[in-house]
């Protein structure tokens, strides 16, 4: 391979980081998004409809958070919703969400688990 094809391919933790932002984006049809009850009771009274804008208020916090210089793979982050901290963790399994991935850069062998919670619920 010649060193300047070598300089342009991404690196691992960056094709990682590119396929996290698309799940985040809701770009991955194959990604799955978990709110732990215990986060969305904090945000709502239980009701379905103030459940669902809750649920959109957190999917909006996602998918507009920033990222610490210790994730660079953008799989884990902190932000608030309703003045609520909650945390994004990602995780990658195989094509039947049974095992974990032996590849997470590779989208085709790995699907995106992403949870959205409490600190305390970790």
């Amino acid at each position: 391979m010649s060193e300047a094809l070598a300089q342009t391919r991404p690196s691992t933790t960056e094709r990682i980081a590119a396929l996290n932002d698309r799940a985040r984006l809701s770009l991955d049809r194959t990604a799955r998004t978990i709110l732990t009850m215990n986060l969305l009771d904090s945000l709502s009274d239980g009701k379905r409809s103030n459940d669902i804008l809750a649920q959109a208020r957190v999917m909006k916090a996602m998918r507009e958070c920033t990222f610490s210089k210790d994730s660079p793979e953008r799989d884990m982050a902190w932000f608030e919703v309703d003045d609520v901290k909650v945390m994004m963790k990602i995780d990658y399994y195989d094509a039947d969400f049974e095992y974990g991935s032996q590849d997470p850069a590779n989208a085709a062998e790995t699907r995106r688990a992403i949870t959205l919670m409490k600190p305390e619920d970790y």
